[in-house]
């Protein structure tokens, strides 16, 4: 299935049926009186959060939604019957936004969660409805009232417990493929990921975490280089970022400056994200060439305070103490939101 993770729309909720202006006709009540029923209301627009969903691709060719009006009043003290709502399915992980004020309208974060993105307008009364000890008459009703029109925009913002960040070629894809049931493609040339992975890791029967593979970050991500602004936001919402290395990276950088550049698109991106705790990883240690480099990297990272973790996702070497260092990370990172 194709991924999409943007989609804009159109909305508009039904309008509300009108009221009837009717009086009575019956053979054995000679006063009559008025008898028109009130309109329905109309159908409202509503956002439902679906975990069975991983993409927006279904909004993508359907872009246009209306709900159904309110049926009108009717004699006999008829009321309209009110339109049932029309259920837009997202995937958990939506942020809703009014592209006509900027206002966010939701942020769809749980299974089942709705949110009504535009009501449903009220049902017009029925002359029934104004009749009163010194009204006995009334010959009129009002109309419905129309539903709200709003253009929504949709984003998709992966929800994990950690984002895998790195240069192009580092080696994210082939970690999540070794660490869960994810098959994303995996080749010897930069950009082969071009949507962001999911995988679940467990690491016995208890614990689990999940992961998220983010493509497309290279230098100027954050003002559009790549595929940067794309995916970036995905990243957001992670409680931790692993940052993968390599010892020959993408451009040929050296892995601290690599670092860096990274972490510097980071804070343009989004200073709170920037302040997410990392564990770092220098993969690929089954080559010759970077098991050699290892030792001094690491020292040179221990200069800056940063523990650099060794690792080949290929052999899975040094992968399952990473998976426990990620878990215990993940424990002392919620321990400090709680405080905070």
């Amino acid at each position: 299935m194709k991924f999409i993770d943007e989609v804009t729309i159109e909305v508009t909720a039904g309008r509300g049926g009108h009221g009837c202006m009717a009086f009575r006709r019956e053979k054995f009540r000679p006063r009559g009186g008025p008898c028109g029923g009130d309109g329905g209301r109309g159908g409202d627009i509503v956002i439902v959060g679906d975990q069975g969903l991983s993409t927006l691709i279904e909004l993508k060719y359907s872009s246009k939604w209306r709900a159904r009006s309110g049926e009108n009043g009717k004699g006999k003290d008829m009321y309209g019957r009110g339109a049932p709502s029309t259920r837009i399915r997202v995937p958990v992980g939506t942020v809703v936004t009014d592209e006509g004020t900027g206002e966010v309208l939701a942020d769809i974060t749980r299974h089942g969660q709705e949110v009504v993105a535009a009501a449903g307008g009220r049902g017009g009364r029925g002359n029934l409805s104004f009749k009163s000890a010194t009204r006995t008459a009334p010959d009129w009703a009002e109309q419905g009232k129309p539903g709200e029109h709003r253009r929504l925009r949709l984003e998709l913002q992966l929800i994990a417990d950690v984002g895998l960040a790195g240069f192009p070629n580092v080696g994210k894809s082939s970690l999540i493929r070794k660490v869960s049931a994810s098959r994303p493609r995996v080749a010897d040339y930069p950009f082969t990921t071009l949507v962001p992975n999911l995988g679940v890791v467990r690491l016995d029967e208890i614990r689990s975490l999940v992961i998220a593979d983010i493509p497309g970050i290279i230098e100027g991500a954050s003002q559009g280089a790549g595929l940067g602004l794309r995916f970036l936001r995905h990243i957001e919402r992670t409680r931790l970022v692993c940052h993968i290395l390599d010892a020959a990276p993408y451009g040929g950088l050296d892995p601290l400056k690599g670092w860096e550049i990274l972490n510097e698109e980071l804070r343009q991106y989004s200073p709170r994200l920037a302040k997410k705790p990392q564990v770092v990883v220098l993969n690929k240690i089954d080559l010759p060439a970077v098991r050699e480099k290892a030792a001094s990297l690491a020292r040179r990272f221990k200069r800056r305070g940063i523990k650099l973790h060794a690792i080949s996702a290929l052999t899975g070497e040094g992968v399952p103490d990473l998976m426990e260092t990620l878990w215990q990370a993940l424990g002392r990172s919620l321990g400090s939101d709680q405080k905070s």
